[in-house]
Order: structure tokens, then sequence, then C-alpha cells
């Protein structure tokens, strides 16, 4: 039942009745250490003076400094115990993980997986280490080791049954699911997936677990379903995170991850809070050049210019260091010295993983501004290191897109990243696809657009044909787009009509997203309108208007004579997603499409009778 506060009070009064009882004594230990309360356990496990419980006690007191931290200490009483005993070899592998020494880790591990055989413990230890050393494949063979294991052996767990849709009672926290390590195992699986950008695979990996309800759920479980849902449940998320650093233990990433997340979502004021009421877990659980760059992210609201003074000390240190790192690899591949050839390439990733961060923050500061000829000018600056690197590549393609005059060379960077993806184009961002076709039709390559426009389409038909429930926005949004840009050129009459065919059918294509760029074109329309700036034909006003009619509802005959339904198809769909913390929440009447809709339909009758 994991109740071991209360375990160990008993204990405490057995050994009132019976003190020289050795294994009341160490269970007694064992309690106090799963309750957390180290120092209570290494003294109590100091007691223990049988020879028959000697070797049970020193591992419990080396577990107790190594959750302490004191890894000299714990290796000290680990080499104690004999030699022979494979709990030696994973004790001793565990302190050199904690030591970042993962490769001789592993080695340890493997070592002890000979002599035992299959342990369910083991293989999670074994998968860990390949994933910190980013060996995915390997560390995904083992994790499936232990979850196929776990499925053969104990049916009675209801692996995967929760992704099926099939409902089932909670297994509990059990001795058995403990000892099948396949929760470490699931939570693992969702972070190699995360890592390899495949985030439905992520999310499956932790409905697949063994069902518990959420007051069951363990810190490392909780954590990870606030990360990997956050884009759809943030409110959900933060509170998840809030409630794990104030019931510690919590896993290390908890801290980092929820001041980045604020970063992200532009909390600025509570990332800046977060940082001021826990000084030491910044300590403890930050890196000197996370910490400098989360500050300089807090600066940037409001102080832009010294904060991207600090971005700009951070991105050269990075540089000197990826151009000292480049230097050795190639010194490592002209000796032909692997280990250090793998070292220096490992080495280089990492800092390439902190410079794409700060270089990115220094040109949000400048496209903030709408100055991309500057975000341009940084981005040439950090060619040398990032012509391969997928999200510079990107953001490349978006601030050549934006400057209008450049939209040749703003195709030449979204190329390789549809093409990487070509045979799976909606994984695409909408907006690249989006993108790259008006780049196409402003530099007149037509044929090409139309081409990637029908590649769009037959993949969107053939998904709806597996799933006619789903909503798929991804051509919607192209030609959302392509209507847009010739609004912005002045051609209303053609922008607004291919934005309103874009929406057909509304129950599919009617949504957030896709209703922002609807608006925009009718509030352009709207205005020139007003200014007398423009003349639209009669014919084009009341095709607007039944377009805004059946924004907001629709209408059918039901099986009676004469008896009509009318349902909102904007009713249900919000006009704007609202921050997942704002203390006054928008009116829910007024934040739909529906209402929306009638107010922009409202304007233009309002035109229409004044130019009468």
């Amino acid at each position: 039942m994991g109740e071991y506060a209360n375990a160990s009070g008993c204990y405490q009064q057995l050994l009132g009745i019976m003190p020289d009882n050795e294994e009341y004594k160490l269970y007694y230990a064992q309690c106090l250490y799963k309750d957390s309360a180290f120092q209570e356990a290494t003294k109590v496990a100091c007691q223990i003076d049988s020879q028959e419980y000697r070797g049970k006690s020193l591992k419990l007191q080396a577990a107790a400094k190594f959750a302490e931290g004191d890894m000299k200490g714990s290796q000290n009483l680990i080499e104690q115990n004999s030699a022979d005993d494979p709990d030696t070899e994973i004790n001793l592998g565990c302190i050199l993980y904690k030591e970042g020494r993962f490769d001789e880790a592993l080695k340890k591990f493997k070592t002890a997986n000979q002599i035992v055989g299959y342990r369910a413990d083991l293989s999670y230890n074994i998968a860990l280490s390949y994933y910190s050393m980013k060996q995915y494949t390997p560390a995904l063979k083992f994790i499936g080791e232990i979850i196929e294991h776990g499925i053969r052996d104990y049916p009675e767990l209801s692996v995967g049954v929760n992704t099926e849709g099939i409902e089932v009672h909670s297994v509990g926290n059990t001795q058995i699911l403990h000892e099948t390590a396949l929760i470490e195992a699931f939570n693992l699986k969702a972070a190699v997936e995360l890592h390899m950008k495949d985030f439905e695979a992520a999310k499956e990996a932790l409905t697949d677990m063994p069902p518990r309800t959420e007051e069951e759920l363990d810190h490392v479980t909780l954590h990870n379903m606030a990360i990997i849902h956050m884009e759809e449940k943030p409110s959900e998320g933060f509170a998840k995170m809030q409630f794990l650093l104030e019931n510690p233990p919590f896993p290390p990433e908890t801290f980092p991850n929820l001041l980045i997340i604020y970063i992200k979502y532009e909390y600025y004021d509570l990332a800046a809070d977060l940082l001021a009421q826990y000084p030491d877990l910044a300590a403890s659980y930050l890196s000197t050049s996370l910490y400098e760059f989360l500050e300089a992210r807090i600066l940037q609201e409001t102080s832009p210019e010294e904060a991207f003074g600090r971005f700009d000390q951070m991105a050269t240190a990075l540089a000197e260091k990826l151009r000292k790192l480049t230097k050795l690899v190639q010194q490592s591949r002209q000796n032909h010295d692997e280990d250090g050839l793998k070292k220096h390439l490992n080495d280089y990733e990492e800092a390439m993983d902190k410079y794409i961060p700060v270089l990115m923050a220094q040109a949000k500061i400048y496209w903030d501004l709408e100055n991309y000829t500057k975000v341009e000018a940084l981005f040439r600056k950090s060619v040398e290191f990032c012509s391969e690197n997928d999200t510079w590549r990107l953001n490349v393609a978006h601030v050549l897109f934006m400057q209008e005059n450049k939209y040749k060379d703003a195709a030449s960077f979204y190329e390789p990243i549809v093409k990487k993806h070509y045979e799976n184009i909606l994984s695409v961002s909408a907006i690249v696809l989006a993108n790259l076709c008006v780049s196409y039709i402003m530099t007149s390559q037509n044929e090409e657009a139309e081409e990637l426009m029908r590649k769009i389409e037959r993949e969107e038909e053939q998904l709806a044909a597996n799933d006619a429930e789903k909503k798929i926005y991804h051509l919607c949004i192209v030609n959302l787009v392509i209507g847009t840009l010739y609004c912005a050129k002045g051609n209303f009459e053609f922008g607004v009509s291919r934005v309103m065919k874009s929406l057909e059918p509304y129950q599919k294509k009617l949504g957030t997203d896709t209703w922002f760029y609807a608006k925009r074109c009718f509030l352009a329309l709207i205005e020139n309108m007003a200014k007398q700036m423009l003349i639209v034909r009669d014919s084009v006003v009341e095709e607007c208007l039944q377009f805004l009619q059946h924004c907001e509802s629709k209408c059918f005959l039901r099986d009676i004579p004469h008896s009509i339904c009318i349902l909102a198809y904007g009713r249900d769909v919000k006009a704007v997603i609202e921050q997942p913390l704002e203390e006054k929440p928008l009116h829910e009447g007024r934040n739909t499409v529906t209402y929306e809709s009638r107010l922009l339909k409202s304007l233009i009758l309002q035109i229409v009778e004044q130019t009468q």
C-alpha cells in the first residue's frame, strides 16, 4: 500500500518490545528509507550486527548515501559487499551513471545481466544508459523486452487497454507492478519518442501503462503527463507541475521544465517569481548556462536591449566553443580516433543544443520589432554552424518569406523540409506548406504550387477515409494563406472568395486557427469599404453575408414535414484560445465564432446601408 510512515511506526513499537530482533531492525530501516528519512534509516541500519543481515544492511546504507548525493560514501559501502554478488556490479553501475559516466555504467549493467539473466530493473538500467548516451534504438529494444515480459507474464496488469479505449479498474501500486518495471519502462519510452519528435507515440506510451487513478500516479508519470499534454491541456499541466514542486520528492527536471514552460507561454513574471521563491532549487537543478539564459529571457520583456547584449555574450562564447569542437572532430577523424570522435561529436551536439535557443531568442527581439533584415543578418552570422540544423533552416525560411521580395530564397529553404517528409506530408506544419505554396505562386511556379496542393488533398482524403470525424486543416490553411495574400495585394474579391471556399465543409474546416485567417481578411475588406477605398460588387457582398450566416448556423430538414432545426457551427468553436492562467477569462458567449461572425455581418450591413 506504500504507507511507509505508518509501517515504520509499527516496527518501532515492535522493537520497543523486542529490541534485539535484527530482522525488525532491517524492516524498520527499509521503511524509513522508503519514507525518505535517509539519515534515520542509516542510523538504524548501522545497529544491525548479525552476519545474516550484514549484506542487506550495507546495501541499505549505500542506497541512503546514494539518495543523499554522497557518491563516495555510497561506493565505499558497496565495495564492502562480496564482489561475487551481482548487486555489487549493479550498484557500482548506478554510481557511475549518477556521475555521468554512462558508457562505464552500461558495461557494469551488462556484466550483471550476463550473470543473473533477465531482470526487469536491470533491463531498465541498460535502457536508461543507452537513452542517456542518445542511442535510442538499443534503448527501445530493452524497453520492448520489459514490456513484452510484462504483457506475457502479468496479463492482469492490463497493459495497453487504455489506449484501446477499454475501461478497466485501477491495478493499484502493487509490489508486482513495481517488480515488473513497467511504469519506468513506459515513462522512458515516452521520453525516447519525445526526443525523436514522435509526439503521438509518446502519448500512447503513457496511455499503454497499467491503469491507475490520478491519485495513484507516481511523480515521474505525473510530470511526464503534464509535459506531453501541455499543448492541449496547459492549465492541467501547470497545476500538475506546481503540485510536484510543493510535494517533494519530485523529478529533477520539474523545476527547469516549469520555468521553460512559463517562458514559452510568456508568463515572465511567474518565471521570475519562481526563481526568487526557490533559490535553493535554482542552485541544485539549473546549470549556469540555463540560469543565465532564463534570466535573459525574463529580462527581454522589460529591457530587450540589455537582454540582447546578454544573449550576444552567450552566443559568442558558444560559437567559440563550437569552432574548437569542430577542429577536435576533424583531428579525431584524421587520427582515426573512434572514441575521441564519439566524445567530441556528443560535445558538439550538446553545445549546439545550447546555441540554437540563444540565437533564436536574439532573433525574436528583432522579429518582434519587424526588423527582418536584422534577423536575416543574425542568421547569416551563424551559417557556419547551423546550415544543417532544421530549426535554423525553418526560421531562415520564415524571415526570408516575411521580407516579400525574397520568395525564391524562402522556397529554397522550405523545400528540403517538405521533401524530407513528403511521404507523410501532413506531418509538416500547415503554415510551412502554405508559405511554400505562396512562394511558388509569387515566383510564377504555379504548377509546383498546384502539385503540392494536390498532394496535400490526396493525403487528407486518405486520412478522412480512415477517420471521418477527424478535423484536418492543412489544405484549408494553405488556401486561407493564399487568399490572405491576394487580399493584402488589394485583390479582395478573389482573395475573400478563396477564403470562403477553403472553409467548406464548415463542420470539418471551421476551427480557431482557420477562423483567425478568415476574419482578418473580412476585417481588411470592411475597413477598405468603410474608407470608400474599395467598391465591391453586390454579388460578392451577398456571398460574404451568406458565408458569415453559415459560420453562425446551419439549417436542415428533419423527418417531420415543415420542421427546421437550426444548429450553430461556430457556437462550439472558440474565436481565441485563452492563455491557460488568465485571471479574467473571456466571456463564454462572446469568445465564439458565432458571436464574431454576427459582428462582422452587422458591420457589412451597416456599410451597405450607409452607401445606399
